[in-house]
Formats: structure tokens, sequence, C-alpha cells
């Protein structure tokens, strides 16, 4: 795959042209719902094997090759030139397929209602050859170790179909807030405890469960011990089903960070007991903080670069948002929450009010700013092919076991055929 920025004055058919490729193509991989008003600065991923690079100043074949892990004798050889011409600024070269890797891919589905839509539903079945697991969320622990299930419809067929791993996540979810009293109840209560282990496995039996993931957030820091215990004594009886077991964790830089969201999990214990844990490295712009980027590359990279000193990189998935933020100016602490937007809706509201896209370079985020019909101003912080690129490289760098996407049902093809550019998606 190419990413192609579109810049002023140029078109679907001249974009075409250039990548060798058809206008066709590059609608129905990007869902443009409208050629004729490409947005200035919108990423696009044009469908090509390979890619294309313009040569810029100072390059020469070596560190073109350098930056595409390649060889400047197979440049040479692919661009049917010589290795002592002198490069031209603005020539054209192919650039070969980079290797592939594997990688594991999550993505959570939240149905917020007692039965599924079927949109959710589609986006579940669309994203599935893209993932190796699927997880309905949330199965929530109830006081006496009962489950409380969430509508699961067709995710059970759907993953099944797509050889994909059902993933069982477990909250500690009460009056949908996270709950410590409900936590502390189920790590130090025994009898109620094993009653819940018990209704785990007699659950993930039914409906086909192969990893049982536990999101247990917001617990009393005086239980972080109590879970660590909690998660070998599950870890012990779901093997003896042949099962996983993964933990969700918040985004820590250091074993002795405080606050209430940070301290019960930790992390080098959680490495050593479960399969893998996914990090929830997002949220860093939420609906009701300043407008910033939701997934920073920077707090990202500092938050899983302290994960590898604890745990190996290989139990590590990166958790990814699918959505941005579109705020509402000026911003007051408590005021008006930011309204979550899809990558795509982004894209059609820069269209609608005739804005550029401008990118962060630093935090390798997309974001513009518009102003309403009512003459309310807006900043928009979203999600494109750049700053998911960005991320898959650090996965690469990292050597992370992949990534985890909070939430399906938000529109973002770009996404999926990037992973497709990177990665061989493994299959459980």
């Amino acid at each position: 795959m190419q990413i192609h920025v579109v810049q002023r004055g140029q078109t679907i058919f001249g974009i075409a042209q250039a990548y060798n490729t058809t206008i066709e193509e590059i609608i129905t991989a990007n869902h443009i719902p409208n050629p004729n008003a490409l947005v200035v600065g919108q990423a696009l991923v044009i469908p090509i094997t390979g890619r294309f690079y313009w040569v810029q100043p100072g390059d020469s074949l070596w560190t073109i090759a350098r930056k595409f892990q390649t060889t400047a004798q197979q440049l040479a050889q692919i661009n049917r030139i010589s290795l002592q011409t002198p490069l031209s600024i603005g020539q054209r070269l192919y650039i070969p397929p980079q290797r592939k890797r594997n990688a594991e891919f999550n993505g959570y589905v939240e149905p917020r209602s007692s039965v599924v839509s079927p949109s959710l539903e589609a986006s579940a079945r669309a994203a599935a050859p893209y993932l190796t697991y699927l997880a309905p969320f949330s199965f929530q622990i109830q006081r006496n170790g009962t489950l409380k299930e969430p509508p699961l419809n067709n995710f059970p067929v759907i993953a099944r179909a797509n050889h994909v791993t059902l993933m069982m996540v477990i909250t500690n979810i009460e009056n949908d807030q996270f709950s410590d009293e409900l936590g502390a109840i189920i790590l130090n209560n025994e009898d109620i405890q094993n009653r819940f282990l018990q209704n785990i496995v007699t659950t993930a039996k039914k409906y086909g469960f192969r990893d049982i993931h536990f999101d247990m957030e917001y617990l009393r820091p005086a239980d972080r011990d109590a879970y660590n215990a909690f998660l070998r004594k599950a870890k012990q009886r779901f093997n003896q089903e042949g099962w996983l077991m993964s933990t969700a964790l918040a985004p820590k830089t250091s074993a002795t960070q405080k606050g209430r969201w940070y301290e019960a999990h930790d992390y080098r214990a959680h490495g050593q007991i479960v399969d893998f844990v996914v990090i929830m490295t997002y949220e860093w712009g939420y609906s009701g903080g300043p407008p910033m980027p939701v997934s920073p590359i920077g707090p990202v990279r500092q938050v899983l670069e302290y994960a590898i000193t604890e745990m190996p990189a290989s139990k590590i998935m990166m958790g990814q948002n699918l959505y941005g933020y579109d705020w509402t100016l000026p911003y007051v602490p408590g005021g008006r929450y930011a309204r979550a937007i899809s990558p795509q809706q982004a894209i059609l509201l820069a269209s609608r009010y005739n804005v550029s896209i401008e990118y962060d370079a630093k935090a390798q985020a997309p974001h513009f700013r518009y102003r309403d019909e009512s003459g309310n101003e807006h900043q928009v912080w979203f999600e494109d092919a750049r700053s998911i690129q960005a991320k898959f490289n650090l996965v690469k760098e990292l050597g992370l076991r992949g990534v985890s996407y909070w939430k399906l049902g938000l529109d973002f093809p770009q996404n999926w055929l990037l992973i497709t550019d990177n990665f061989h998606v493994v299959k459980r």
C-alpha cells in the first residue's frame, strides 16, 4: 500500500495516474463518498503492490534503500538505473514490498443496548478477516459471583467462520462504572470467587470462548496482591480447559505510578501470569478533557517502552483507538463533552466546512478546526493512515505481539488495509 496525502489542486484522476492505478480502486479502498471533493490534507491509501517514492534533496540510492529496508542494488535493478547515475529531485522510484511479520489483532465490540444493531454486527463481520480475537464487551461481575451477559447475537458465528478466537471480556462494571467495592468482594471472598470462576467456565463452554480476558479497573491499591493471587488461581483453572487468559492494563510509565487506575495493575506480575496483556494506550485526549490527540505517539511509546522492561514484548498488545473527538471551543472544564467520531466522519466534517486537514508530526496525529452554522468553533483530533502506520512501525520496532482496537463499529477502512500491508494476521 501507499499512503498519499492530498495536496491543493489534486484530483482523484491525477492521483490514480501518478500511481498507475484506477479511480475505482482508490474510491473503493478509502470509501470515498464524494471523489470530486477531496479534502486537502486527507490521507488516502493507494492499493498497489509495493510503493512509489519521489526523490528528495539529499537522497541517494543508499539512503533510500536504508529507509525502506532494501538494498541500493535491488532498487537500481528494479528501476532499471545504474548505481552510479545521480538521482534527480522529484524522480519517481518503485520500492518493492517489505517483508511482513506475524502479529495478532483484537477488536472489542460493545453493544449499547439489549439487541446488537445490524450495523455493529456488519462491522464485526467486515473486521473479522483481520482479527485474531473478537471481544464482546462485556460480561459484568455480579456481587454473588454470577455474570451479567452482554448480547452476543451472531458474534460466535462470525468468529468461527473467520477462524477468530472468541475473547470473553469480564469487567467489574456496576451501574455503568468500574466499581472498586465490587472488585474487592470478588478478590477477597473465597466462596464468591470460587463460584465466580465456575460460572466463567460454564459460560465460556456454552458460547465457545477460548480466551478469558479480565478488564478489572479502578481497583483499590490494597487489592493489588489479591488481584495477582486471583489471576494465578484463574490461570491454573483455565489451563485445565486449554484456554488462554489475558488482562487489560492501564497505561503506566513506572511501577510506582500513583492513582486509583494504576496502582493495582502490577505489570511484572501480569507478565508472568497471563498469556498476554492489552495496554490501553489511548484517551490522553478524552471527551471530558481539553482538545488533544487521543493517542499521541510520544506518550504511547513511553508506556510501551516501560512495559517491555517488566514483561516480554511478545506478550504485549498495544491498545489503539478507532475514533477521534470533536470539541466545541472554548474548552471549559466540566462543560460540554466532546463528541466521539469515526475517522470517516472527521473527513466528511472537513469537507462540509471546507477546511484543510493538518498533521502534527510530533504527535503523529491529524487535526483541523471549523466553525459551524451557529458560529461555534470546533477542534477535531482523529486517526488516519499516517497515524496508524506510525503505530504499526512502533509495534515492529519494539517487537510487540500486536494491536487491540477499541472499538469496532466506527468506519476506518484504511486501518484494515494497512494491517495486511504490514503484517500476517495470526489465526488461532
